[in-house]
């Protein structure tokens, strides 16, 4: 049993460094490979800000003021919130600060996915002129004054889809916040980074993203409901072709959780929407790997293998254990 079990454990250890190698590669190629400067000059663009809201009132007026505070022309700009199902004064302190608010109440379908797909609908039908692209926040995140400058930079040079550099608002609280800001500094600088410089695509991170009103066309809307439902749209361009960028001065901070159930459960949560996202699109991404696509092969060894991986590890250890 203890001989079977070594060996199980060291196939399952050799097929994660088959999987995952690439990625110590791409540190090295942070370090001497210069970004690709921007050849486009920027151009002023007609942008909306969807902010998904669902009992928020200690945090969203802290995000409208930082777009409020952006050195990019406002005027420019308009924020839509969508009132999820909320019970509290989310609604009223986003009207306050200048937003375009639409409360939703659904308690069938729940969920960011189906309350930006509201908030998409309201704003076609009442703003038919359109906007060239569209942000995605969450309620508590804050903004550096230059973001929206930093991403339509970005945007100005023919990236369809920009995200951003993720930071924490609370590093400092404990080590579980300090980890999570410590895992998206390294998706931003040796992931994200390193996609740019080697012309592969950028995956969005929940939060802090850009697409233009043509991706959002080509998508047939927003029709991305799953568990990460950030994660089904890059999936989703990424099959299509389309190549997400990544703006490494837009800095966006976000709330990280403090305790280790909050972590636990987020995690997990994560893990079953990877899982659905490969249920839907793996097909997909197989045939864009044998197309000889690497972004779709990076994205496949991003949502798949790591979760199947230990899932088996833990299994076999209980297993033996038992």
């Amino acid at each position: 049993m203890e001989t079977t079990l070594r060996t199980i454990n060291a196939v399952i250890s050799a097929l994660f460094f088959i999987c995952y190698t690439y990625q110590f590669l791409y540190i090295p190629l942070v370090l001497a490979k210069k970004p690709k400067p921007l050849t486009a000059p920027a151009r002023p663009h007609r942008y909306a800000v969807l902010i998904a809201a669902r009992n928020e009132e200690n945090v969203i007026s802290g995000l409208l003021d930082s777009l409020r505070a952006q050195t990019y022309d406002m005027s420019l700009v308009t924020v839509f919130v969508a009132a999820d199902n909320c019970t509290d004064r989310t609604a009223a302190i986003a009207r306050a600060h200048g937003a375009v608010v639409y409360e939703r109440f659904n308690q069938l379908n729940v969920g960011k996915g189906y309350a930006l797909d509201f908030l998409l609908q309201n704003i076609g039908a009442d703003y038919p002129e359109g906007f060239d692209g569209y942000f995605v926040f969450d309620a508590d995140n804050l903004l550096a004054p230059d973001y929206i400058e930093r991403m339509n930079e970005m945007f100005s040079n023919g990236h369809q889809i920009v995200t951003s550099y993720r930071n924490s608002k609370n590093y400092g609280d404990n080590w579980i916040s300090a980890g999570y800001a410590l895992w998206f500094l390294r998706e931003a600088q040796y992931l994200n980074n390193a996609r740019m410089r080697l012309g592969s695509s950028c995956a969005v991170s929940g939060t802090g993203f850009l697409f233009s009103d043509g991706v959002l066309e080509a998508c047939g809307g927003w029709n991305f409901f799953l568990l990460t439902e950030d994660i089904e749209f890059t999936i989703d361009n990424v099959v299509r072709g389309e190549k997400v960028g990544y703006a490494a001065g837009a800095v966006l901070y976000d709330e990280q959780p403090t305790t280790f159930r909050q972590s636990f459960r987020q995690r997990l949560r994560w893990s079953r929407g990877y899982l659905q996202v490969f249920g839907k699109y793996g097909v997909s991404l197989f045939r864009g790997i044998f197309r000889g696509s690497f972004s779709c092969y990076d994205m496949t060894m991003n949502i798949m293998p790591a979760a199947v991986l230990s899932g088996a590890s833990i299994a076999v250890n209980l297993g033996a254990a038992v």
